[in-house]
Order: structure tokens, then sequence, then C-alpha cells
């Protein structure tokens, strides 16, 4: 660790649990349950954009998703102490995510990439716009002067982010991505043909009918669930805030070779 190079797909798993990307992750059992309950109850900031109405009102049901998906641990009466993320279902969930990049750069597509955990993700999606733009992506500039409750919606290293205080704003809200949308319809702008992104900024690109895919953590359960919906074509489930951003480099080389792009 640092692995140098692009690993193979068994390394990339060791490498996961090494860092607890995936594997034992740091995030404890009872926060994973504590926002699946409050996703049933109706708590939209945990819905991260999508509209859910009343389908997910069992708290059991959302557990069950997060299981299949995520691979938490399936026990209902385990309240307390560890939980996981099954680095197979990480890998397997990148390489269905490469998929849908290289189906973008093959068509030369528009696409929107965004964070709302720029402390751990942004370089993850800067070097993967870096790539798609190299492919004959054209990679959507956002419009200026966008604002929402939180702060200002700005773009550095052209992935979107929210800006508040001069500092990079953690947001689990849907709000800076209607903002882009919104305003890039209001130009008379195309729409981005895909979306890459995390939290909200995820969650409310497929609610709004664009393709979207990105990265959630095991107590982020709304995006999974839109992906058992087919709202979201790809998440990818990983603690997205490990001790070092650099501990997702052989993630992130592995996804662009696994789409055939190259890594910049």
């Amino acid at each position: 660790m640092p692995i140098s190079g692009t690993p193979s797909r068994s390394e990339l798993i060791q490498h996961l649990t090494a860092t607890r990307i995936a594997g034992d992750v740091a995030t404890p059992r009872e926060n994973n349950l504590s926002h699946y309950r409050k996703l049933a109850n109706g708590d939209r900031h945990y819905w991260l954009g999508l509209e859910l109405g009343d389908r997910w009102s069992d708290e059991q049901d959302v557990l069950a998703v997060m299981a299949e998906r995520v691979g938490v641990n399936d026990d209902p009466g385990h309240r307390y102490g560890q939980d996981t993320i099954d680095p197979e279902l990480t890998v397997a969930a990148l390489e269905r995510m490469a998929g849908r990049l290289r189906k973008a750069a093959d068509g030369r597509q528009r696409v929107l990439l965004a964070t709302g955990h720029p402390g751990g993700l942004l370089d993850v999606h800067r070097a993967t716009a870096a790539a798609l733009r190299a492919a004959g992506c054209e990679i959507v500039v956002i419009p200026d002067g966008l604002t929402t409750d939180e702060g200002y919606v700005m773009q550095f290293a052209d992935v979107a982010v929210l800006e508040h205080g001069a500092t990079l704003w953690h947001t689990h809200s849907g709000e800076p991505m209607k903002a882009i949308l919104t305003a890039l319809e209001r130009e008379g702008r195309p729409l981005p043909d895909l979306v890459v992104a995390d939290h909200g900024w995820a969650g409310y690109a497929g609610q709004h009918g664009v393709d979207s895919v990105g990265y959630a953590d095991c107590n982020d359960p709304a995006l999974f669930i839109a992906e058992s919906e087919g709202t979201v074509q790809v998440v990818v489930p990983l603690d997205d805030h490990v001790v070092s951003p650099r501990y997702y480099d052989p993630m992130t080389a592995y996804l662009l070779a696994e789409a055939g792009l190259d890594a910049q």
C-alpha cells in the first residue's frame, strides 16, 4: 500500500479490505440502522434527492436491500458493533460502472461529475473526468452563480461541489444538482447524458431522469434503493471517507482500466 499501477481484481479486493474501504468498515452497525430507520420514517435528509414515497416505510425492507447490494449483516437482531461492506460487491459494481463509462466514451457523451464528499472522493471524480475528456467526452461546465441554502455550487477540477465559507462542503442534499439541471434547462443547454456522483447529487439526477451512477456508504441506503428500483443505474458500495483519499487511487485505476480509459 499504495499499490503502484493498476491492481488485479484480487489485489484490489485485498487493498479495499486492508484500507477499510470495504470489509470491516468504520461505520458502526448502530449508525447504519439509525439511518435506515430515519429513511423509512420519511426523513428526507436521508432520501438523497430521491422521491421514495411510502414504498420504503419498513426498516426491515431497507435492511434487506442493504444486505443484498452492500453486504451489511442481514440479521435484524444485530444492533450494535461491527458492520461490513462486501468487497466482492464493491468490485462487481465498479465493473458495472466501467461499462457505463465505456458507453459514454464510445458515444462522446456529455458527462457531469459531482461530489457531496469532497474530503474523500473529489480526486476519484477528477481522475474520471480527465479520462473521459481524453476519450472525447464533453465534461459539462456548470452555469455560474448557482446557490442553495447551504452555499455556492461551484466546479473545481471538473467536479461540481458545494462551497461554503471558502471551504468545500460535505452535503447529502439534492439541491445543488437541482440548481445545476434547472439552470441548464433555463439557459437552453442540453442536460448531461450521464452523471457520475454520490449522495444527493446522484440521487436527484436519477430522479430527474438523467442516467446516474455513483458511490455510497453503508449508512446511505437511498441510492441503493434507487438502484434496486432502476432510478440510478449503478451504485458502488464503499466507505466514502477513509483515513487517506490516496487509498482510493487503486480503485480508480481499476475502474478506468475496466472502462478502457487511460487514467490521467
